[in-house]
């Protein structure tokens, strides 16, 4: 690919960049086109502090991406395929973080799955590369379901789609078990997106995706899409205290869980994504935090991350294109050969770990600050405890290890540092996360702007973003010195986890995925069995009961609200078609001769057909009586050949089945109960008017039945035209035979 074409790649989310900084001090900018009016749906787009921030990682963290990207693919054939996807990744990305419309916003979500699946299975010819894409499809895509039912029930009981809308409506409602149930299908979405346990094992896994993919994706942008949602609702659901505890407890297993499962990897690449799992568990339970600043701690975290976690998947996509491996174990004393990864290492690692001079001290500083002016269970402060610990191992084997020690032995002996597309984006964030560290006041304005957008009427209170001596310098010092010990016996820890995990690892999430992939097709044999056993009455039972479960749950349903007509005597002419009905249908179940029951069956026909015609429906009475007839003529006939053919019989099934009884009877008392409760209520007659009011000048016609007839149904009247017309075709073989007989021409068969 030439640098011209990779110059106008990297160029778009450059100017998004630089968009959104000339836009800073501008924030609160609402945007709405009708779409789909009559569902409430619209374009509906709002730039806040919130959105902003996330619009500077996708473009600026994208625009480092998109560099080291052509460097990492340099002279591959598939480097311009990568590129677009990227960009459609990224776009649909902005989407999600500008889009003040659920549906929207769920539109771009889905768009980031597919987008995601594509780049994850980006090397479509390895297997393990299309074994992960469809399990990070499969995952998110499920989750997808989940918020796609949760975003229609939220807008139907909340009566817009708007999420400035929803926020402001659903603070102020009852907590009913239906919006109970919207609160845990959206967070079902967003802990599958935000790879939360139990949902946690697809990030790690798709790790096979080429470090641009992993940098971009699972460390800055799409991961935290369901950080973001949770914290845009936060507003609306964050007095609830189901909400409240169940942030805080999944977000805390979350973060204790990923940084122990991160001791168990030798693939540098997949420690990193275990400790993103952690962060992205340690962001879902600061929001679940309440006070302003819990929003400030999230807001510095999310950037924060990103600063410090892409240049760490750039480092170990560097160490991987130089040294041909990732393994930590055949690696060591790198800095001699890979200056300059080694200085983004150091940079971006001190940062990770919290070292004073770093924005990740500031973050840890605010973090701090959160727990204390709230009330956080042990557990969450046990958790963050060993994600701060671990973090610092984390940082130190990303860092210190593979570059300033010499535990392993580097399997390309002559190990090089790639060009400048591959070291000034690392260095550049790197050194980025320092500068805020030095000068946090730079980010101040940005974060206290998101802090707002999450708490809404309130003004931030930035207190943790001033680099200063203070509380977090204990917590700080704890967590170095158990991260030291950690990184000290990295190897001892990982033995010890490996046979733990080996035994955990078969009741796992990872293994029950797997199990139930594997369970799909006994389970779709099975069911295949059970319901396509090409029997007629079992199909038809299937059929008739489920539309009486349906039936009866609507029913319950509205029970307060039915209501039940006035009962009169029908006329002889309705009693007598009711009663030729039920006589005709009672035969036809006593009945085995099949001519007979044929005969019996049809008096149910001419029993409808007399109901049409004193019921004030003379055109259906008049198709009812042909068909039925020319029906009962034909296949009369058909019983009667066989019969003197010797190939009649009668039929073999028992002559009463209790179960097929019981749900008829079932069926037709539900179905009487709804034609009473649809005819309880007055008629509404606005389509009456309108037939009459337009006849005359819309269809030239005063008989109002064959102006509707005519004109207003007329692919209706075509449809009973086109029966009457197959039923001619149907009986005219027996026409041609009665002319012939009367001709003398055929005698009789």
């Amino acid at each position: 690919m030439s640098l011209p074409a990779r110059a106008g790649f990297v160029a778009l989310p450059a100017a998004v960049f630089a968009a959104v900084l000339w836009l800073i001090g501008s924030f609160d900018l609402p945007l709405s086109v009708a779409w789909v009016p009559a569902l409430g749906v619209e374009f509906a787009w709002r730039l806040d502090g919130l959105s902003a921030l996330m619009l500077l990682m996708i473009s600026g963290i994208g625009t480092a991406v998109f560099v080291y990207a052509g460097g990492y693919l340099a002279g591959d054939p598939q480097q311009g395929r990568l590129y677009v996807l990227l960009t459609l990744f990224m776009l649909a990305m902005v989407g999600c973080v500008v889009a003040d419309n659920l549906v929207l916003l769920f539109v771009f979500w889905e768009l980031t799955s597919l987008t995601s699946f594509l780049l994850v299975g980006f090397k479509h010819y390895q297997a393990g590369s299309r074994k992960s894409a469809q399990q990070a499809f499969l995952v998110t895509g499920t989750g997808g379901l989940f918020l796609l039912a949760g975003v229609i029930l939220l807008g139907q009981l909340a009566g817009t789609f708007s999420i400035s809308g929803v926020v402001e409506r659903v603070a102020a409602m009852p907590q009913t078990p239906a919006l109970t149930a919207a609160l845990l299908l959206i967070l079902v979405g967003c802990f599958t997106k935000s790879a939360q346990f139990p949902f946690h094992f697809w990030l790690p896994n798709a790790m096979s995706a080429p470090t641009p993919v992993s940098a971009y994706l699972h460390s800055a942008t799409m991961v935290k899409l369901g950080v973001y949602l949770l914290a845009r609702l936060d507003p609306a659901f964050g007095e609830w205290a189901l909400w409240e505890w169940l942030l805080k407890v999944v977000g805390s297993v979350t973060a204790a869980w990923g940084m122990v499962l991160a001791l168990r990897e030798r693939d540098l690449k997949r420690i990193l994504a275990w400790s993103t799992v952690a962060t992205l568990g340690t962001l879902v339970m600061l929001i679940g935090l309440r006070g302003e600043g819990a929003t400030v701690a999230v807001g510095a975290l999310l950037l924060a991350h990103g600063l410090y976690k892409a240049p760490l998947f750039f480092v170990a996509g560097n160490v991987d294109h130089g040294a041909g491996t990732r393994v930590i174990d055949r690696l060591g004393n790198l800095r001699h050969m890979m200056p300059f990864t080694a200085a983004a290492a150091l940079l971006a690692g001190m940062s990770m770990a919290g070292i004073p001079t770093s924005f990740g001290y500031v973050v840890k500083d605010a973090i701090v600050g959160a727990k204390s002016a709230t009330d956080v269970f042990a557990f969450a402060t046990a958790a963050y405890t060993v994600f701060g610990a671990i973090a610092v191992a984390v940082a130190g084997v990303a860092a210190i290890r593979i570059f300033w020690r010499h535990p392993g032995v580097n399997e390309a002996c002559e190990a090089h540092e790639g060009g400048p597309a591959l070291v000034i984006p690392p260095i550049a964030l790197a050194l980025t996360g320092i500068l805020l560290g030095l000068f946090p006041f730079f980010a101040e304005e940005l974060i206290a702007s998101a802090s707002v957008a999450m708490t809404p009427g309130t003004e931030a209170v930035v207190a943790g973003l001033a680099l200063q001596v203070g509380p977090s310098l204990g917590s700080l010092a704890v967590s170095l010195a158990i991260g030291v010990a950690v990184y000290a016996f990295w190897d001892q820890l990982h033995d010890l986890f490996e046979r733990a995990g080996s035994r955990i690892g078969r009741v796992g999430m990872a293994s029950q995925y797997e199990r139930s992939l594997q369970g799909l097709p006994v389970l779709a044999a099975r069911l295949t069995r059970a319901l396509q056993h090409g029997r007629l009455p079992g199909y038809g039972a299937l059929i008739v009961g489920s539309v009486t479960a349906a039936l009866v749950a609507a029913l319950l349903a509205a029970r307060g609200g039915l209501e039940w007509p006035a009962f009169g005597m029908p006329s002889v002419a309705v009693a007598g078609a009711c009663l030729l009905i039920v006589a005709g249908s009672a035969l036809a179940t006593a009945l085995r001769d099949r001519l007979v029951l044929l005969l019996a069956a049809g008096l149910v026909g001419y029993g409808s057909a007399l109901l049409f015609l004193f019921t004030g429906a003379p055109d259906l009475a008049f198709t009812q009586f042909t068909v039925e007839t020319v029906f009962v003529i034909v296949v009369a006939s058909v019983l009667l050949k066989l019969r003197r053919l010797g190939r009649a019989a009668s039929l073999d099934e028992p002559a009463f089945r209790p179960l097929a009884a019981l749900l008829a009877v079932a069926f037709a008392a539900v179905i009487t109960v709804l034609l009473l409760v649809a005819t309880a209520g007055p008629m509404d007659s606005s389509l009456a008017d309108f037939f009459g009011s337009r006849a005359v000048p819309d269809a030239h016609g005063r008989n109002v039945v064959n102006v509707i007839l005519v004109d207003f149904r007329a692919l209706d009247t075509l449809g009973e035209i086109a029966v009457v017309l197959l039923s001619l075709l149907a009986a005219l073989p027996l026409l041609e035979r009665l002319r012939a007989r009367a001709r003398g021409g055929e005698e009789r068969p």
